[in-house]
């Protein structure tokens, strides 16, 4: 059967999402419920539209001009089992893989074996951004990111040195 992945939209050629020309994946399904959040469509779980997995990986990688992907939401850690799926398929082609959370990267180190797919997706990504949007910290000008408490996160880096590795933009 078939793998399927519930996703609000797709951009397919996106500038403003991490470095580079980047196809972006918004999935469907949030429990943060941010105030002031960009993108509240995306909350509601049974909302946007079931895709397929197989289709949108072989679709991404025929665009030759894409340098990255980025999961974006919603959260995609709300299915992280689907997300890992495409991540590994992506950095098999040496793409570059950036996933935005509202969860923080503690909270997803202490329950990546807890989670279905967790441990997974963060082995798959190269950076995370995480954190709640917070609409008291935004901040006009900021690079990749909606609020300063949100850290841009070297995951390999991290991972590897067992501390907080911040990428700067």
């Amino acid at each position: 059967m078939e793998k399927t992945i519930r996703l609000s939209g797709i951009a397919y050629e996106s500038l403003v999402n991490g470095p580079g020309m980047r196809r972006v994946f918004f999935a469907q399904g949030c429990t943060h419920n941010c105030k002031g959040c960009f993108n509240p469509d995306t909350h509601d779980f049974s909302g946007g539209e079931e895709r397929e997995v197989d289709f949108l990986i072989k679709d991404t990688l025929d665009n030759p001009m894409l340098s990255g992907v980025t999961f974006s939401g919603g959260d995609p850690w709300e299915q992280a089992d689907k997300f890992a799926d495409m991540a590994k398929a992506f950095r098999k082609k040496g793409l570059n893989i950036w996933c935005y959370t509202g969860y923080t990267y503690e909270y997803i180190l202490e329950n990546k074996d807890k989670r279905f797919g967790w441990n997974d997706l963060l082995n798959n990504i190269d950076v995370l951004v995480d954190g709640k949007f917070e609409e008291d910290k935004q901040l006009d000008g900021l690079k990749f990111r909606g609020s300063t408490n949100q850290r841009i996160i070297d995951v390999a880096e991290s991972l590897k040195n067992d501390t907080i590795i911040i990428k700067e933009y």
